[in-house]
């Protein structure tokens, strides 16, 4: 923890203003002055600088602005870790001949402490790392919002240590909490959402019959998620298809008499153009340079169903009184207090003219989501999906920190290589989503990243749903089956039972290829160990006291583990999870 900060990390100031860096240990609070004579509208601004202290092969991970993306490569070759990045999908621009990354960034030399840097808040500011093999610029967008001659504008808080990267993970997430305190919940949501067996074209007919099933097969899952589909047009959320005779708060009641929470999906920053709430209040969106509401895919991408959309205006007093109201609506008189808000990027583009000139996207953002809030309560339950990470931070009680699942195995890896660099998030930041987990082959209709419906025929091996289970488990966080649960096997619903509750303690992983993790409850640690490959593969791993070993799944007998390196061997496309009892020695 010997990072100096406040003798490395130096001030930028331009000419007209100045950035004053104020440390404390490894925090540090900044702020620009005006120095002009007149008033001075900023974009993009770098406020620190360092030279860069690692060779180009050092391995790098980096945050994304949407939780969408991440980063990885090294400092001379950054690289998106999934087809949807910042720039390549979202259209956000990038510096030219330099690494970007967003919101935080870590790196980790092979023969010393990693370091990583970050910004503590994000209450108005977007923060950036632009970066090569020479130099390092800790970058904020302000968004050409107007300071006049001598006005001091409070920035965004940073944070900058050293350390092991678990250590550093656990400052950082405590130096975030300062300034955005985690939005409290009583639960870890478990449940079952429509999305992925059902799609689009869901009916109250599906959600009655999945009631059934769930009790009929004893599964402790307590919210059912209507996803999207029920609603008439994006952006008309109180309005329904047929496919719903009598209306969302019938079937909302319905859910509740039988036992369990009813959940909705909604998009509450987007709406398609023969929406009503579009066109009776077309001055509620982000408008263009001409004052005309500018369609999501003229700047950036135009959405995945019912597109173009076009981008509420969080800064529209009306808009946010709209927001209030709708969720409201849905609190009082369907009885919902768990949300699935999703598209929440379009609400945080920075792109377009807002009614408030003087706010940035950040802003605008955090303020629909505090409408959001009042009208769903705070005691209610607000998942962040295809949301901003950072503009989230203390406005969503849980964030899906993944790309959607699907019944591959190609896609089962993939999210848990998402999902594990994000593990220190949980019950830090927020409630970790891991997305739904599969346990059983279904053909399906599904949409692909274009938006465009094509049919999966899935065969994949008990082992490989298992992997997702696994996967499930080690992140921490909620359980959400999307399976037919009418069709499940005894097998299935044991598999399932398994994860439930959740244990809310995410995996610490051992290394960077994320294939050995370690579970620490009381009394136990549960090992997780995850063979991505398609090949048969030996692992070494580290016991690191006696203990008595039993299969997580079956709870069959291992024997005992005596403290040392013992090898497992796992088949491809496979995990193991086992379970350690040091108390019962």
């Amino acid at each position: 923890m010997g990072f100096e900060g406040e003798k490395i990390l130096r001030p930028v100031c331009g000419q007209e203003y100045r950035i004053t860096a104020e440390w404390e240990g490894r925090n540090c609070r900044l702020s620009l002055v005006n120095m002009s004579d007149r008033a001075v509208r900023p974009g993009k601004i770098t406020v620190l600088e360092m030279d860069m202290p690692f060779p180009a092969d050092t391995p790098v991970y980096g945050e994304g602005y949407n939780k969408l993306c991440q980063y990885g490569g090294t400092v001379g070759n950054v690289k998106p870790m999934s087809y949807f990045g910042d720039s390549a999908h979202y259209r956000l621009p990038v510096p030219e001949g330099l690494g970007q990354v967003y919101n935080m960034v870590r790196f980790d030399p092979e023969d010393g402490d990693s370091l990583l840097m970050g910004f503590a808040s994000c209450s108005r500011f977007s923060g950036e790392f632009w970066f090569d093999e020479t130099d390092l610029k800790v970058v904020l967008n302000l968004e050409g919002i107007e300071i006049l001659s001598g006005e001091t504008v409070e920035l965004e808080a940073f944070f900058a240590a050293e350390g092991s990267a678990h250590e550093l993970e656990a400052l950082f997430a405590a130096a975030i909490g300062e300034n955005h305190p985690m939005l409290s919940s009583e639960e870890i949501p478990t449940g079952w959402c429509s999305w992925l067996v059902y799609g689009p074209n869901v009916t109250a007919g599906n959600i009655y019959d999945t009631l059934d099933a769930i009790k009929d097969r004893g599964l402790n899952l307590k919210y059912i998620q209507l996803d999207d589909g029920y609603q008439s047009h994006m952006g008309d959320w109180l309005s329904t298809t047929e496919a719903f005779e009598g209306g969302i708060e019938k079937l909302c009641l319905a859910i509740k008499e039988q036992g369990f929470e009813p959940a909705i999906w909604a998009a509450p920053f987007i709406a398609e153009e023969e929406s009503e709430v579009f066109r009776t209040h077309p001055d509620w969106f982000v408008k263009d340079e001409e004052g005309k509401p500018l369609a999501s895919n003229r700047v950036s991408f135009g959405g995945w169903r019912c597109g173009p959309w076009y981008m509420l205006d969080g800064t529209h007093p009306d808009a946010r009184a709209h927001l209030t109201r709708v969720f409201r609506t849905m609190r009082e008189k369907w009885k919902v207090k768990y949300f699935k808000l999703d598209a929440n990027m379009w609400g945080a583009l920075p792109f377009g003219v807002r009614f408030d000139r003087n706010k940035t996207c950040v802003e605008a953002y955090r303020m629909g989501m505090k409408a959001i809030l009042e009208g769903a309560g705070y005691d209610s339950f607000l998942l962040g999906c295809n949301a901003p990470m950072w503009p989230s931070l203390g406005v969503v009680h849980g964030m899906r920190i993944t790309n959607d699942n699907s019944r591959s195995f190609e896609t089962f890896a993939r999210l848990a290589k998402e999902c594990f660099p994000r593990n220190w998030q949980n019950n830090r930041l927020w409630i970790n989503d891991p997305d739904t987990v599969l346990l059983r082959n279904d053909d399906l209709t599904v949409l692909d990243p274009g938006g465009e419906q094509q049919r999966v025929d899935s065969r994949l091996t008990r082992e490989e749903f298992l992997f997702n289970a696994a996967y499930t488990l080690a992140s921490g966080g909620m359980v959400l089956s999307s399976d037919n649960i009418g069709e499940f096997t005894e097998q299935n619903a044991a598999d399932l039972r398994k994860l439930l509750p959740p244990r809310g303690t995410a995996a610490v992983f051992e290394s960077a290829d994320y294939s050995v993790g370690r579970i620490c409850l009381d009394g136990e640690t549960i090992l997780c160990v995850f063979n991505y490959d398609d090949f048969e593969k030996d692992f070494e791993v580290e016991i690191r006291e006696r203990a008595e070993a039993a299969d997580f799944w079956t709870e069959q007998s291992m024997g005992v583990w005596e403290a040392g390196v013992r090898r497992l061997r796992l088949t491809g496309h496979s995990a193991e999870v086992i379970r350690l009892y040091v108390n019962k020695m």
